[in-house]
C-alpha cells in the first residue's frame, strides 16, 4: 500500500561474539532502534560514550505511526545534531481548530510570541524520523548498531547485566554496565523481568487512515466533534510530508478491527469526509485503542526503561514520542556522569523521579482528553456537547474543551536537583524550567540561544557591555571551567566582546534579558539537558559549584 516512501534495509553483520565464539562487554547497551532508543544512543555517543544499539528488525517503522513532534522535541533533536533535516522535510504548524458539527468552535496558536527558532509542531511520518536518526548515528564512530539482533534473555546483576541475543546466524551472550530499554509498548524485556505496568485501557477504537492527495487545506490541526460526515463520533485531520494526510476516525468499542481496516470499508468513510470528486489513494491503515499506563519505577538496578516501554498514553496530544525523546534528554547526561565516575549511581534515581512526574502529567492530560473525546454516558456526553456549544461564544468554556492537550516541555520545579532561589526574579525561568529560546548574535553571526546550550553545565552571566567586564569577574568565569565537573561560561551582553577568550552572546533584540529577567550581574546555571538548575543576581563561584554538586548528587 505504501507509495511515497522506500523503506531502507539495514544489513545484518555477523557480531564479533559469534565470529570469535566469546562473550563481549560494553559499557552501555541500548535495546530498540525506534525514536527513543536511537535518541538515547546518539545522545550518549555524541558525549563521547561508547554505545551498542540492538534492534530485532532491519528497517524503520512500518507506516507513519507517530506524526506530531513538539517544539521541545525539535530542540532536543537540534542538540543531538539532527534537527535541521527533520524540520526541513516536515510540515510546520502552530494553529489548531476545533469544530462542532460544521462550525468552528475556537482555535489556538502554539507559538503566540515571536523570536523562537522552532515552530510549535512539526508533522512528519515516523519512518523519516527514524531514517534521519540512523543517518546521524552512523556519523558517530563510537556508536555501533546491530540489526536483526533480538534480545531473548536479560540477567540483571549487582555490577553488570547479562544479555542473550538471537541472530540469523545463531545466539550469543554479552554483558553491559548499563542496559537502556526502549523496546516499545509491549516491551519483551519488561516481561522477561516480570515487571508490572499499571493503568487503564479505554474501551474505544480509532481508525488511522493515511491518504495521499493534493489538497489546499492549510497546515493546521483540525478536530471535529460529531461532524455530518461521521455522526456522533470524532475525526482528526493532519497534513504530513509528501502530500500525505493523516485522518483519525473514532469507531466505537464494538467495531471489528479486522473489518474496519479493509479498503472497501475505509474508502467510503474518507469519501464521505472529502467528497466523491476528490482523488486520493490509501497509504496506510491501522486500528488502535487507547492505553494510559506506566511502570512504577523506570530504573531497576542497572536496567533503565524509557519511552513506551516505561509509559504509554493515547495518541491525542502527541505525547508518546515527544515524551520518550524527553526521557532520553533527561537520562543521557546523568548516565554519562555516572559512567565517568563524576556522579554516584544515585543520580539515576532522579531520572525515574523527574520523568515519573512527566509521565503522571501526560497520563492525567491524556486520560482527560480521552474522557472528553469519548464520553461513556449520556450525561457526560450532554456536558461535553454543552461545553462545545458555549465555547463558540464564551472564552471561559474554551478552557474546558479537550480534544487532546498537546505535548509541552516538562517543568521540573520540584526536583531535588534544583537550587532554590535566594534572590528575586520575575518571569518563567525558575529552577527546573526548560530554557527558553531567544535570538542571539554569536561573535557577530546570527544564532539562537538554545544552539549555544546543552551537553554540559553552563553558566549564563549578563552584563550590558561585555568589553567592560571587570578582570575579577572574567577570572571567576574562567575558573568555572576547572573545578570538578566543568562549567562553561557564556557572557550575555547588549554589545561588546568579553576578554580572556570568554564566549559572548549578543542579545541584540533584548529577548534573553526579557525572558530571563536579566540585570547586570545576573547568573544562571543550566543543566546539560537545557533546564535551569539555579540562578542568582550576582556571580559567586562557590555558589555555582555548590549548585553543580547538588544537581549531580555530589552534595
Amino acid at each position: 500500500m505504501q507509495k511515497t516512501f522506500t523503506y531502507p534495509k539495514f544489513d545484518f553483520v555477523t557480531p564479533p561474539e559469534l565470529a570469535e565464539g566469546k562473550s563481549g562487554h560494553y559499557p552501555v547497551v541500548v535495546v530498540g532502534a525506534g525514536p527513543v532508543g536511537l535518541s538515547a544512543a546518539i545522545d550518549l555517543a555524541q558525549q563521547g560514550q561508547d554505545v551498542l544499539l540492538l534492534d530485532n528488525d532491519d528497517t524503520v517503522s512500518i507506516g507513519s505511526r507517530g506524526v506530531c513532534y513538539a517544539k521541545r522535541a525539535l530542540e532536543v533533536l537540534d542538540r543531538m545534531g539532527c534537527g535541521e533535516k527533520f524540520v526541513a522535510k516536515g510540515v510546520n504548524w502552530d494553529v489548531g481548530r476545533t469544530f462542532l458539527r460544521e462550525g468552528e468552535v475556537f482555535n489556538f496558536n502554539l507559538r503566540p510570541e515571536a523570536d523562537h527558532h522552532r515552530p510549535g509542531m512539526i508533522n512528519l511520518q515516523q519512518y523519516y524520523l527514524e531514517e534521519y536518526l540512523v543517518e546521524r548515528a552512523r556519523q558517530l564512530p563510537n556508536l555501533q548498531m546491530r540489526f536483526k539482533n533480538e534480545v531473548i534473555a536479560v540477567t540483571p546483576g549487582d555490577d553488570k547485566v547479562g544479555v542473550r541475543v538471537e541472530t540469523p546466524e545463531g545466539a550469543y551472550t554479552l554483558s553491559t554496565d548499563w542496559l537502556v530499554v526502549a523496546d516499545g509498548a509491549r516491551s519483551p524485556i519488561r516481561t522477561m523481568m516480570g515487571l508490572d505496568i499499571e493503568g487503564k485501557i479505554f474501551m474505544d477504537r480509532f481508525l488511522i487512515a493515511d491518504v495521499v492527495m493534493k489538497a489546499d487545506f492549510p497546515a493546521e490541526r483540525w478536530f471535529w466533534f460529531d461532524p455530518p460526515f461521521h455522526p456522533n463520533q470524532s475525526v482528526l485531520l493532519h497534513k504530513q510530508a509528501d502530500n500525505v494526510w493523516r485522518i483519525d476516525f473514532q469507531l466505537g468499542w464494538e467495531a471489528d478491527p479486522v473489518e474496519e481496516k479493509k479498503p472497501e470499508n475505509v474508502i467510503p468513510r474518507i469519501k464521505a469526509m472529502l467528497g466523491d470528486e476528490r482523488e486520493f489513494e490509501l497509504e496506510w491503515v491501522s486500528v488502535y485503542t487507547f492505553q494510559c499506563r506506566r511502570m512504577n519505577e523506570f530504573t531497576h538496578g542497572r536496567v533503565l526503561f524509557a519511552g513506551d516501554s516505561a509509559h504509554q498514553v493515547s495518541p491525542f496530544g502527541a505525547r508518546g514520542a515527544n515524551s520518550g525523546i524527553q526521557d532520553t534528554d533527561n537520562l543521557a547526561w546523568k548516565l554519562k556522569l555516572v559512567l565517568d565516575g563524576k556522579a554516584p549511581p544515585a543520580l539515576l534515581d532522579t531520572y525515574s523521579e523527574e520523568r515519573g512526574w512527566a509521565a503522571d502529567e501526560n497520563l492525567m492530560n491524556s486520560t482527560r482528553s480521552t474522557d472528553f473525546i469519548t464520553p461513556k454516558s449520556k450525561t457526560s456526553k450532554m456536558f461535553r456537547n454543552a461545553v462545545l456549544e458555549l465555547a463558540a461564544q464564551h472564552p471561559f468554556a474554551r478552557a474546558l474543551v479537550n480534544s487532546g492537550r498537546l505535548s509541552v516541555p516538562s517543568w521540573l520545579q520540584n526536583s531535588s536537583l534544583n537550587t532554590p532561589d535566594t534572590d528575586t526574579f520575575a518571569g518563567d525561568m525558575i529552577p527546573g524550567a526548560p530554557a527558553a529560546d531567544a535570538p542571539v548574535g554569536d561573535g557577530g553571526a546570527d544564532g539562537w540561544l538554545l544552539r549555544q546550550l546543552g551537553n554540559r553545565f553552563q553558566a549564563l552571566h549578563y552584563v550590558d557591555d561585555a568589553s567592560a567586564l571587570d578582570a575579577a569577574t572574567a577570572q571567576a568565569l574562567d575558573q568555572l571551567a576547572g573545578n570538578g565537573i566543568a562549567v562553561q561560561a557564556l557572557v550575555v551582553a547588549q554589545r561588546g566582546q568579553a576578554p580572556s577568550g570568554l564566549k559572548t552572546l549578543i542579545d541584540a533584540k533584548g529577548r534573553v534579558r526579557e525572558r530571563y529577567d536579566l540585570q547586570p550581574g545576573s547568573t544562571y546555571l543550566l543543566r546539560p539537558d537545557q533546564h535551569v538548575a539555579a540562578r542568582w543576581r550576582a556571580l559567586t563561584p562557590a555558589k555555582v559549584h555548590a549548585a553543580v554538586a547538588r544537581a549531580t548528587r555530589n552534595a
